[in-house]
């Protein structure tokens, strides 16, 4: 499932290859994956174009030249890419748009994801995305604000980072090694943390994002240019290497369960406190 790194890299992707093409036509095979029918998007899209993609946490959000907002959530397994018209058939897909510049962006779900398209003006209480929390990245995203984010809250830090309720955009693939970095254990209660804890937790976030982006994202994902990420298990410092040796003291690295998932420590650097 692609996380922050990816859906940022996928934005920067849309702004650079598609801000200010028309869209000519909108193709809805699957109308699960989405809000609108064919007819219904056709009508609100046509002629309209990109001004500019954002991401917040794991979405990606479009904002059109005629006040609409297109919605991206590629969930699970997603392929999505840019492709010249002439082969859009060439592969299953659920959902496309095609431009006048003779490229289409192919979606194709092999589990689940959305394509919706909102008013601009609606979109603050859109039920899909109303109640994220706030984006783990960028400008917004500073000391203080995390700081406040974590006041008062109880329970164990890996289950705060994760819903998106909170902070939208960490998940499995990427928590394991902020939490190492930050020296924390998956079970640390939040109410324990000191000052700097959590200013070192900031700032794991935030390095470890900085880089997979400027890599392209994760190794397994791919871009909509049918690229793979650059961010590779070289670059995993703990995450999904049971038995390795901790890169900072060479203590094997431990694989636990931390309530429905499972959790990646080192035992020695990661104490639970």
């Amino acid at each position: 499932m692609p996380e922050l790194p990816e859906i940022d890299v996928l934005c920067k992707s849309i702004n650079r290859s598609l801000k200010g093409i028309p869209v000519e036509r909108v193709v809805v095979k699957q109308p699960k994956c989405t809000n609108l029918s064919q007819r219904e998007s056709n009508r609100l899209l046509k002629g309209a174009s990109v001004h500019k993609s954002y991401p917040h946490g794991k979405w990606s959000i479009s904002q059109t030249d005629n006040k609409h907002l297109m919605l991206f959530n590629l969930g699970m397994g997603c392929s999505l890419l840019l492709v010249p018209q002439e082969k859009l058939e060439e592969k299953k897909y659920q959902f496309a748009f095609l431009f006048e510049n003779g490229k289409a962006l192919r979606f194709s779900f092999w589990w689940f994801g959305n394509v919706h398209l909102v008013r601009e003006r609606k979109f603050e209480g859109y039920a899909l995305t109303s109640k994220l929390g706030p984006h783990a990245y960028g400008r917004d995203f500073t000391v203080k604000r995390f700081k406040s984010l974590l006041q008062g809250r109880k329970g164990a830090i890996k289950q705060f980072l994760l819903n998106q309720k909170n902070i939208a955009g960490i998940g499995n693939a990427y928590i394991h090694d902020i939490l190492f970095l930050a020296r924390l254990h998956p079970f640390r209660t939040i109410s324990t943390l000191t000052k700097r804890e959590v200013e070192a937790l900031h700032r794991a976030i935030v390095d470890i994002f900085s880089k997979s982006i400027k890599l392209g994202g994760a190794f397994w994902e791919y871009n909509i240019y049918g690229r793979k990420g650059r961010y590779d298990a070289g670059c995993l410092l703990i995450g999904y290497k049971e038995g390795k040796p901790c890169p900072a003291c060479a203590t094997s690295v431990e694989k636990i369960k931390t309530g429905s998932t499972s959790g990646f420590i080192c035992p020695r650097c990661q104490k639970l406190k």
